[in-house]
């Protein structure tokens, strides 16, 4: 937001949950007065009943960012969904559509049925995913039932990204580890006291929002619905979503140190001046 402010900058949001308007709290999105004071976009921009992807999200954020260029502004990406930032960047393997009677039995399938199901048609996928890995394993399921080729097969071209047209000056964050499980821990609280628990409730109200959908595997909309249907009590699901979010912050941690482009850089910075002149740097501004 300082990088916006100072330069003329768009904040484009890049986290996949950020963008539904069911998890104003819970996805930890800009408030609204934040939002109000520099330019946003992408942000709670979905239903949580949408059958969003990250293809649509890097067709938004190609068609953000040229809006951005057109009025003379600095598109500023920030989040941290890899696929999402490698699908922009990169292009989208070109995957016919699935058939819609292939995608209705795989998502109808356990996680574990979907992975025994994967291990047959594409063992080279099987053995890359976790087999707990409910979204990946029923993309690979879906891919190979209804083309007869392995995701890894169509992985191999890519189309659409904006690497060859767009630079992309990139800064990976990797702060000291207890820094910020400390900071995730006490953010989940602070989610509570703001909220979260009436935004999970509404959520679990809607009929219309599948028990598969993407909005309810956001990290927190699991464990605070066993709380509110009286599985277990608040405490537990503090320490179950704290703990959740541990984990997701060490795989991010391990993939934005390995896979970003090393003139990215990496940083362990964390005062918000001290950034800024990172990036101010790498832009020459």
């Amino acid at each position: 937001m300082l990088l916006a402010e100072r330069h003329g900058g768009v904040v484009i949001n890049a986290d996949s949950a950020q963008v539904y308007a069911d998890l104003r709290i819970l996805s930890a999105r800009p408030s609204a007065e934040e939002e109000a004071s520099v330019p946003h976009r992408l942000f709670g921009h979905v239903d949580g009943a949408d059958d969003y992807s990250a293809a649509r999200w890097a067709a938004e954020a190609r068609a953000a960012i040229a809006e951005a260029h057109k009025h003379g502004q600095l598109p500023i990406l920030v989040g941290g969904t890899g696929m999402y930032l490698r699908t922009l960047v990169d292009g989208i393997a070109p995957v016919p559509e699935i058939q819609p009677h292939v995608r209705a039995h795989v998502r109808a399938l356990a996680v574990a049925d979907a992975h025994a199901e994967l291990a047959e048609l594409d063992p080279e996928a099987a053995g890359r995913l976790r087999a707990s890995d409910t979204t990946r394993v029923a993309r690979a399921l879906e891919v190979v039932r209804s083309t007869g080729h392995g995701i890894a097969h169509w992985q191999a071209h890519r189309v659409g990204g904006i690497g060859e047209s767009v630079e992309v000056l990139g800064l990976v964050m990797l702060p000291d580890r207890a820094w910020l499980h400390a900071r995730t821990d006490t953010r989940f609280e602070a989610m509570l006291e703001a909220g979260a628990a009436e935004e999970v409730r509404t959520l679990a109200a809607r009929t219309d929002v599948g028990a598969n959908a993407p909005v309810r595997r956001a990290i927190g909309v699991a464990e605070i619905a066993g709380w509110l249907d009286g599985h277990y009590d608040r405490a537990e699901a503090v320490a179950r979503a704290q703990a959740a979010t541990r984990q997701y912050a060490k795989r991010q941690y391990t993939w934005f140190r390995r896979q970003p482009p090393e003139a990215w850089g990496r940083t362990t910075e964390t005062d918000t001046y001290a950034l800024l002149g990172q990036f101010e740097r790498k832009l020459s501004i």
